[in-house]
This record gives C-alpha cells, sequence and structure tokens, in this order.
C-alpha cells in the first residue's frame, strides 16, 4: 500500500496511478482521501519495485509529491486481476493535501477550442485535469465537484462519460464543462448608449457577448471582465484616448498598466525577451512579466515613468477568445494587445463578484462582461521581473539571468515553501505588514504565503484579509500555535494580529520589519546557518534607545535562524525626515533635508513650482525646530533624494516612482562613480547601544549636489549614484564579512526591486567573495514580509526570552 501526500488531487494524478498500474500488470484501486491518495496495489515484486519507482519519478504536469510512504500488506489471493479508481473517502482531515494554483490553458485544450469539429469549439471555459482553475473555486477538501463553485453545474451525458473514464484527460476534471451543460458569458451595456444594443441586442450572450464586448473595445469604451480570480478592466492598449479614460477614472495618472498580447510572436515584437523571460511568460503561471520594451512600439502613456512594460500572454480560454476573432459571430476586430489591469480602485482588493463589481467598478467601466461560474477566492494576477529588465539603458547585451517575482498571486498560491533547519513549533501564523499584503501559515515545515491583498487601509483589503485567512485554514486545517507581527503598534495588521491572538489564546510575537525581510530570503533560499543581510527598504518601525524609535530602511544585520536571533551591525547615515510619511510622498524633502544636513545653503534643488519653492521655506523653520521629523537611515528616501535632485520627481502618486525615474535616466556610458564612504557612530543595534558600521550618505548626496551644480547631467549623475551604490553597499558587506567570518549576505526589502541593483549588487558581491541570496520565488519587498515573520517564529519556538 502506498500513501501519496502533496498536489496529488485535482491534477491528474489518479489516472496516472490507473495508467502505471495497467502498464506494471498490477492489481489494486486507487482513491483521494483526507491525507492525499492511497493506492492499494498487488503483484510479484519486481513489478512492485517498478511501480514504486515510477510513481515517483513519472508525474502529471502538476502533480507534486511531498512524501510517499509504502507499507507492506498480506497477499489478497480472492482479489480479481483488476485495478479500480474508487470514490473520494473522506472522513475528516485534509493534512495531507495541498491544493494546485489556477493554472493556464494547456495546448490540448487550446487546440480542441480551435478545432471547428470539437464539441468545445470556441467554448470560453474548456479545461481538463492538466489546466484550468483550481484554487480560486475549491471551497474546501478533498478536491472534489461538489466541493468546488462547479457544483451547481451537472454534467451532460457526454462531460460526464469524459469524467468518469480513467483514460480521459478529463477524468475527474472537477470544472470540466462544455456549452450544454457549463457556466456562460452575458453582457452588459452598461453606460455605452444605444448604438451597441442596436447591433447586438440588449444582452447578447455566449461568444456573441465576446464579439459585443470586442466591438465596444474598438470605439473606445473601458470595460470590465470576469476572468478566474477576479475582474479586469480592459480597453485598447493602441488606444491613447481609451487607456487616457482607464487612467483618469482609476486615478492611476503614472503607474504602469499590464497588458496581455495575442501571441509571443506578438510579445516579440513589443519588448525585448530572453530565455527565462519567454519561459514565464509561456508557463503554466502566466504571470504578468516586467520587460524592456522596444522603443516606439507602443504609446508612452502605458508606462510613463520607465522603458519597461508588463506583459502577459492569454491563460484563460476567454482571453483566448479575445484574440481569435474567426472564433466569433459576425465580423468581430483584431487586436494585437489589450490593457488588462486589476478590476480594482488602486490599492484595492479585485473585484469577484458580478454584483461587486457592477458597485465598485461601476464609474470606471463603460460595459461589462460577465459569467456565471463562481470564482470563491480572489486571486489577482502574479508579476515577475524579467532578469534582463533596467528601466534604462544601462546594458545592451540580453543576460539569461532568473526572473524574480514581485506581486505573487495567481499561478503560484497557494503552494508551499519547505521551511530548512530545525522547525520547533507545528503551526504559526504570520500577519505581514500593511503594504502590499500577504499573511502566512505554517504547517509543520511547511510555510503557506497567501496570495498579495493589496494595501490594508484601502477600502474592502481587511474583509479580504478576513475571508482569506478563513479560506486557508479550512484547507490548510492545522490550528497555529503562536502569532508574530511587525513592530509597528499602528499597523492595521498589528492589530488583526493582536485580535487573532486574544482571541484563541495564543502569544504574540513581534519581529523587526527589516529582520522578517531578510529572514523570508534565508526561508526561500534555505539556509538556515548565521548570515550577513542587507535590508534595502522604503521604511520600517526601528527600536532605539529608552523605548524611542525611527524609521529603518538601509539596515546591516548579523541574524542567525537556527536561534531566530538578529542584530543590527550598521545602518545608511541618518537623516531627519521632515513632515513623517509626507517625506515619503514628496521626494523633494529628503533632497532638502540632505542639503541641509551638508550644509549646501544655497539651493541646489531644481527650483520648481513657486508653491514647492514657499513651501520649502516653511519646511527649513520646521526641519531646525526638528518637529515631526524623524530620523531615518531608509535606502528608499536615498533614492527619492537622489531623483529630486536630478529634477526627476518632486511629489509622487504612486510608490516608488522617483526610484523608477532614476533608473530610467541612467546613462549607459558613464563609468564614474559618486563614493560611499565608511564610518563609524553610536546606535541602537536592536538590544542595546553600540558602534555601528555607516555608509556615509550625506557624503554621496553632497558629492551627487556638486557635480550636478557643475553641469552633470541628470542622466550621467543617476548612473554614478546607482554605481556608487553597489560600490558602497559591497565595501560594507566586505568589512561585516570579515569582522564576523560569515560569507553569506542576504538581500531583502523593496528596494531590491530596483533592475540595476538586483543585477549588479549581487555580482559585486560574488567578485568579492561573498555568497549572496537574493529572492526569486517571494517579492523582495513587503509581500514577503509575512514568510519572514513566520520563518523565524517557526525556528525561535515561542519559548519567551
Amino acid at each position: 500500500m502506498f500513501t501519496v501526500t502533496g498536489q496529488v488531487q485535482g491534477v491528474g494524478f489518479r489516472p496516472h496511478v490507473y495508467r502505471l498500474a495497467l502498464e506494471c500488470g498490477l492489481a489494486g484501486s486507487v482513491r483521494n482521501t483526507d491525507r492525499g491518495v492511497s493506492i492499494d496495489v498487488q503483484g510479484n515484486s519486481s513489478e512492485l519495485d517498478s511501480f514504486a519507482l515510477r510513481l515517483r519519478t513519472e508525474l502529471p504536469p502538476l502533480a507534486r509529491i511531498v512524501s510517499l510512504e509504502r507499507e507492506f500488506v498480506p497477499f489478497d489471493g480472492e482479489r480479481k486481476n483488476v485495478f479500480l479508481i474508487e470514490e473520494s473517502a473522506r472522513s475528516g482531515g485534509a493534512k495531507g493535501i495541498l491544493v494546485s494554483p489556477d493554472i493556464a490553458m494547456c495546448d490540448k485544450c487550446l487546440s480542441d477550442m480551435l478545432n471547428p469539429e470539437d464539441r468545445r469549439y470556441g467554448y470560453a471555459f474548456t479545461n481538463c485535469t492538466d489546466c484550468g482553475p483550481r484554487y480560486s473555486i475549491t471551497r474546501c477538501l478533498p478536491y472534489d465537484r461538489p466541493f468546488t463553485s462547479m457544483a451547481c453545474f451537472p454534467l451532460c451525458p457526454d462531460c460526464r462519460a469524459e469524467y468518469e473514464n480513467p483514460l480521459d484527460r478529463r477524468f475527474h476534471a472537477q470544472p470540466n464543462a462544455c456549452p450544454v451543460c457549463g457556466p456562460r458569458l452575458w453582457l452588459d451595456w452598461g453606460r455605452t448608449g444605444e448604438q451597441g444594443r442596436a447591433l447586438f441586442g440588449e444582452n447578447p450572450r455566449g461568444n456573441a457577448a465576446v464579439g459585443a464586448f470586442l466591438w465596444a473595445l474598438q470605439q473606445g469604451f473601458v470595460a470590465a471582465a470576469k476572468g478566474i480570480g477576479g475582474f479586469h478592466l480592459v480597453c485598447d492598449a493602441f488606444s491613447e484616448k481609451a487607456v487616457k479614460s482607464l487612467r483618469e477614472r482609476k486615478n492611476r495618472p503614472h503607474k504602469a498598466l499590464a497588458i496581455m498580447a495575442a501571441s509571443l510572436e506578438e510579445v516579440e515584437k513589443l519588448a525585448l525577451l530572453d530565455g527565462p523571460s519567454r519561459e514565464a511568460l509561456c508557463s503554466p503561471a502566466r504571470p504578468i512579466v516586467v520587460c524592456p520594451r522596444r522603443p516606439g512600439t507602443l504609446p508612452d502613456i502605458l508606462a510613463p515613468d520607465g522603458n519597461t512594460i508588463g506583459i502577459m500572454l492569454p491563460y484563460a480560454p476567454l482571453h483566448h477568445l479575445f484574440f481569435h476573432p474567426e472564433l466569433l459571430p459576425g465580423e468581430a476586430p483584431h487586436f494585437r494587445a489589450l490593457v488588462m489591469t486589476s478590476g480594482n480602485a488602486g490599492g484595492e482588493p479585485i473585484c469577484l463578484g458580478n454584483r461587486e463589481a457592477r458597485a465598485r467598478l461601476g464609474d470606471i467601466a463603460d460595459l461589462f462582461l460577465f459569467h456565471d461560474r463562481d470564482i470563491l477566492v480572489r486571486v489577482d494576477d502574479s508579476v515577475a521581473m524579467a532578469g534582463s529588465a533596467s528601466s534604462g539603458a544601462v546594458e545592451a547585451e540580453k543576460r539569461d539571468e532568473p526572473t524574480r517575482i514581485l506581486r505573487r498571486a495567481r499561478g503560484y498560491v497557494p503552494l508551499p515553501q519547505p521551511l530548512a533547519g530545525t522547525v520547533r513549533l507545528s503551526s504559526v501564523f504570520a500577519a505581514g505588514g500593511d503594504l502590499k499584503h500577504t499573511f502566512c501559515i505554517t504547517r509543520g515545515t511547511d510555510a503557506f504565503v497567501s496570495q498579495h491583498g493589496g494595501d490594508l487601509h484601502r477600502p474592502g483589503a481587511e474583509n479580504f484579509f478576513t475571508e482569506n485567512l478563513r479560506h486557508l485554514e479550512r484547507l490548510l486545517e492545522c490550528e497555529p500555535v503562536a502569532v508574530v507581527r511587525d513592530m509597528h503598534p499602528d499597523y492595521l495588521s498589528s492589530r488583526l494580529a493582536g485580535e487573532y491572538a486574544a482571541s484563541r489564546s495564543l502569544p504574540l510575537f513581534t519581529l523587526q520589519h527589516h529582520a522578517a525581510h531578510v529572514f523570508a530570503v534565508l526561508a526561500e533560499t534555505g539556509h538556515a546557518e548565521p548570515a550577513l543581510g542587507l535590508a534595502l527598504d522604503g521604511a520600517g518601525y526601528g527600536p532605539e534607545e529608552n523605548g524611542a524609535s525611527s524609521v529603518w530602511g538601509g539596515e546591516l544585520l548579523l541574524v542567525d535562524p537556527s536561534e531566530g536571533s538578529w542584530r543590527r551591525l550598521g545602518r545608511l547615515r541618518p537623516f531627519l525626515l521632515p513632515g513623517g510619511d509626507a517625506a515619503a510622498r514628496e521626494p523633494w524633502r529628503c533632497a532638502a533635508s540632505l542639503s541641509w544636513h551638508v550644509g549646501l545653503e544655497e539651493d541646489v534643488l531644481p527650483t520648481g513650482s513657486p508653491e514647492l519653492s514657499s513651501r520649502r521655506a516653511m519646511l527649513r523653520e520646521v526641519w531646525e525646530r526638528k518637529l515631526n521629523c524623524p530620523l531615518t537611515s531608509s535606502c528608499g528616501r536615498l533614492f527619492d533624494a537622489a531623483a529630486a535632485l536630478c529634477g526627476l520627481c518632486d511629489c509622487m502618486t504612486y510608490e516608488g516612482q522617483a526610484a523608477l525615474r532614476l533608473e530610467a535616466a541612467q546613462d549607459a556610458s558613464e563609468s564614474g562613480i559618486f563614493a560611499l564612504p565608511l564610518r563609524q557612530s553610536r546606535g541602537w543595534d536592536g538590544r542595546a547601544e553600540t558602534t555601528l558600521l555607516e555608509p556615509d550618505t550625506w557624503a554621496m548626496f553632497a558629492e551627487m549636489a556638486q557635480a550636478l551644480r557643475g553641469g552633470l547631467d541628470a542622466g550621467r549623475a543617476s548612473r554614478r549614484f546607482h554605481r556608487g551604490l553597489v560600490a558602497g553597499l559591497c565595501t560594507w558587506a566586505r568589512a561585516a564579512a570579515d569582522e564576523y567570518g560569515i560569507r553569506t549576505v542576504a538581500l531583502g526589502g523593496g528596494v531590491m526591486n530596483n533592475a540595476t541593483l538586483a543585477r549588479e549588487l549581487p555580482e559585486a558581491l560574488a567578485a568579492c567573495g561573498l555568497t549572496p541570496l537574493l529572492p526569486r520565488l517571494f517579492p523582495a519587498g513587503d509581500g514577503g514580509l509575512s514568510l519572514g515573520q513566520a520563518a523565524w517564529l517557526a525556528w525561535r519556538g515561542a519559548e519567551e526570552g
């Protein structure tokens, strides 16, 4: 008897076992259980050994084995020489089961959909055991149709025959359906006027609805379309008027918009791809991939602040209909690419239901494309960064570097991250941060990080957190024994963690924000030994002497996963942050503060508007009196100051805008640097005051200001800044490595989303004999925070002290 746990339900594992058993000449049975899959086989020893080997080495595309237990039982001479697939056995637990993420349409199903002789020709909900929705339609386990949102769609005779045939690729494909028995599409014209209704009717349905939808996009309308994990807002990517309307309505004036291209060939015309980028674009996860865009191919309004574009390929059957007008009735228009951005207002959770979308998106979308398959779990598109991506033209050659996840959701969630080392707690709950929110639950040595949930302070985000937490708890069937939150007392996630712990009488722990970033990198990379950590970030609550606090964000840490311990060794030289949080939105404040710190009494900043000039005078008084001017060691705010100094960005409309513009401005021909010398100062290491090693950002800023005053242009200044920062950070890490005898350096924090830094800093560290660890499967920024918190507590244990 074999007991298999892992991602083995809803992925074609049982029919795979059935075929293997027949080929090996074995009798027996296979069935889903609450632990995973149970296989009872009998035959001679060589046949059983062959079966056991092939069971582990030959897997269906989506299957993943976590454990395989083999138990010998007495031979049953009365058993018939047949192999059966039996009904699922449910006894109230599901701790060995992993639910599959939602997976892009496979080539075989696409072939069915494009075949005029196939009964699923042009059907928008075609799928099989190798593809289609999974996590977003799963209510509970085991993964059987009655426990999914497909329960309300009884199978027709033809679909049932496929569903019950072990040799059919749709055997027990829970979302299996066809035009006779499955979900349906319809169009709501919304506020588009009478022309569309006159052409297509009041309520177009099925593929006629898709044809009408595409016609509306051709007219310049903005639409909302229901997909697999939620709604998209859609418009013609080549219509500047339509994109402008979408931006105005969504209150997203500058932040880049993602597009979906018709095919990989079309992507090649619009963007510069390397091997890993192509692989990610065509992978079953189908993330948005941020890569360099070809000059002159797309309207600048799609991504005005950089030279990259976020692009993805169709992953749902409905998306393929958008780019295959021959499958639609009438003369449907052809599109090369469509804007496909999340169906929400900025930072909010993606819309899930039809009524919800009409209510929340009614002021943004002109019309709606609905369907009647319920989405049970909101799952936004994942976003990956191409390894060759750089917002500036810093390097002309393409490099086949792995992609890095910037936003982890559809296609990846709820896959677990195994934790290396000694895990001391059976299950923990980590609440994450407030921005780009995720949470994490561990079950044994597996860490399950939730999908991207937006910003917790946005409308609807707290409700999404609650519903998502309940759903994941229901699937994992584990009970956390301890809770961990960020150290910031005013975070909403901190309050929610406190309520969670109190309601269950669980111990509550806090972990400093940037220590969590470093522990997240170690958790992902499986490094369970002491390491150095460079946490390069925007902002995080930092403890200081006598219960005071400051804004951390450029920290050198020494961490030990085996003990769950951390200590601050150094920081970027702190400067005053006039206005506190306002400075994170207005980079000119950071530049002004640093200019005053280094004694540049003459105004070194670009003049800007008269209003800005008058505000600067008032800010000087506030700065001198240190009113609402917390100290910060933030690397993100250093980028903001440099961007403002170069005249690239005074005020931001989205997080990271100034840094993105600064990176995009780089002149690849520049080979100089702005020096980042090291100094020592007294500071808090997390437990006591000690001597900290500080890269002198004041000196770097002063040199940059003098060079710009002397006529250096912004492009060359930006390149010198990036090169100098890489060199200075490398020297900093090398000094700590030599002192403590540790060669491994984990690189975390949101600043590591900077493509130039993510490429050049690991190279520089490796060149000086260090081993850099860079996150690739989880976000470097706050989207990975909960993983670091959970790993730290699981490694540390719940003992006081």
